[in-house]
Parts: C-alpha cells; sequence; structure tokens
C-alpha cells in the first residue's frame, strides 16, 4: 500500500508523517516508547478503509530529538500534527486513535479542539485512575526497569524504533502523566464526540505476585470509574497486557472498525 511520507517542523523539533490508506481519515498516536514503525501492523490493518495518518512523538522514532520533554511538549506534537489533515484537503474531521500517553494526548486534544475530530478511539491510556501508580514504595524497582530499558534501546540507535529519551527522563515523563490522569476527568467531560477504549485487562502482566495484581486492580478501577461518569464510552477489554498495540493488532482493527457503526455499545 503507497504512503505519503513529509515532515512537520515545529518547536525546534522534526515530526515524521505518514499517509495512507482510503477511507475515513484517522489519525494513529503513538505513546511513551512507541514509535510508528512500532505500529505498524496496526495502521496497515486500519489503512485498508481508513486514510490513516502516523507519526513520531519527539525523541522517538525518526523525529528529532528536543530540548523537553514534557506532556505539554508531546501534546504540542500531536497538535501540530493535527493541524496538517486541514491542509491536505481532508473533507472530514479524523477518528484520532491514542495509545498509551497517545491516549491522553488525544484526550486532552479533543477537549481543546472539539471541532477538529470526530471520536476518540483510546487503547490503554487516558485512565482516571484512583491511585498513582509512581509511588515512593515502587520508585526502586521502576528507576531500575526504565534503566534497563535505556540499555536496550542502544541497540535501535539510528532505526526507525529508537527512543532517545533518558531512564530519568521516562521516569519524569510517567511521575507527570500520573499527576494528568489525576484530573482527567474533567477533560473528558468538555468531550462530546463518540469515545471507545480498548484496555488490557492485565496491563502489569497475569502475575500473581508483586505489584502487578495492585496495578490491574487500579486500571480496571479507572475505567470502571471514568464509565460511571460517562455512560456513553463503549469499552472493549482485550485479554494482554500493555502491550496488547503490539501483540493484538488484528483484534484491535476489528474493535476499531466495529465502533465507528456501533459508538455507544459496550462489549464485555
Amino acid at each position: 500500500m503507497t504512503t505519503n511520507n513529509f515532515t512537520i517542523h515545529h518547536d525546534g523539533v522534526t515530526i515524521p508523517v505518514s499517509r495512507g490508506g482510503r477511507g475515513r481519515p484517522m489519525v494513529l498516536c503513538p505513546g511513551l516508547n512507541s514509535t510508528q514503525a512500532d505500529l505498524h501492523e496496526l495502521a496497515e490493518l486500519l489503512r485498508r478503509d481508513h486514510d490513516v495518518v502516523t507519526f513520531d512523538l519527539r525523541g522517538h522514532g525518526l523525529a528529532s530529538a528536543a530540548d523537553r520533554y514534557s506532556f505539554e511538549a508531546f501534546l504540542s506534537d500531536l497538535v501540530a500534527v493535527m493541524a496538517e489533515p486541514g491542509r491536505l484537503g481532508l473533507d472530514t474531521a479524523p477518528v484520532l486513535v491514542g495509545y498509551s500517553l497517545g491516549a491522553d494526548l488525544a484526550v486532552h486534544y479533543a477537549a481543546e479542539h472539539p471541532d477538529s475530530v470526530a471520536g476518540l478511539v483510546l487503547i490503554d491510556g487516558a485512565n482516571p485512575v484512583p491511585e498513582p501508580f509512581i509511588t515512593e514504595a515502587v520508585l526502586p524497582e521502576f528507576r531500575a526497569m526504565w534503566e534497563d530499558m535505556a540499555t536496550q534501546q542502544e541497540a535501535e540507535r539510528g532505526t526507525a524504533r529508537q527512543v532517545l529519551l533518558t531512564a530519568q527522563e521516562i521516569l519524569d515523563l510517567n511521575v507527570e502523566i500520573d499527576a494528568v490522569r489525576s484530573r482527567i476527568l474533567d477533560r473528558y467531560r468538555k468531550i462530546d464526540r463518540p469515545i471507545s477504549m480498548i484496555m488490557s485487562t492485565s496491563m502489569a502482566g497475569d502475575s500473581a505476585e508483586g505489584h502487578a495484581p495492585r496495578f490491574n486492580q487500579n486500571w480496571r478501577a479507572g475505567v470502571e470509574r471514568l464509565v460511571r461518569e460517562q455512560p456513553h464510552i463503549a469499552t472493549f477489554w482485550l485479554e494482554a497486557d500493555h502491550g496488547l498495540v503490539f501483540t493484538h493488532g488484528p483484534e484491535i482493527a476489528q474493535i476499531i472498525r466495529s465502533t465507528q457503526g456501533a459508538v455507544g455499545q459496550a462489549a464485555p
């Protein structure tokens, strides 16, 4: 399938964008530590019946490094990309699909630009969890995990899957994301577009030991909290961990197709 590749320059960074497919316009936003190359399978499946725009956030994939990595900085990347479909002459507002941090960015964007999206599909993110994930008790484990991840990332340097952020920057962002999610219900209240959520049943893995059970319970509690307040949100649960977008592409694509005609219906 032919794709059109171009770049957007804003805020001192270069954002690579790819567009391909035909049908309803859609913008796919990756999350922290993920790139459009990582989302290639899902994007290709969606391009069978959608005109899909994908891109890399600053410091990810083929995007350039930046002097700041914050939620607002990443949101500015999405804002810059969302300004592009209009200049490309798309005849309708796109559906905005976000994964993990990308889902949080999508909710904030839609709350601020309600006429610019036709609907939202949120994949394992934008969750108003009742408790923060990063606490003093788990800080050493998370720091060690991200230091290990940063070391593994060295092998991807110079490729479409690279992540240029340091372990400390990733840790700081996760602390910030906890704070953002503590206030995200206010953002949902400003959105009057159809919203679907595709969530993992075991976001922290299926281990019965360690922190995983508490994290998974917190994750489900956040979604239940949201749906109690916003019962029109369609929710779908996949038997997977937080990497569901990489492991369950066909199922996610099928759910997204189903929601285009049945938004507002929840699934078990």
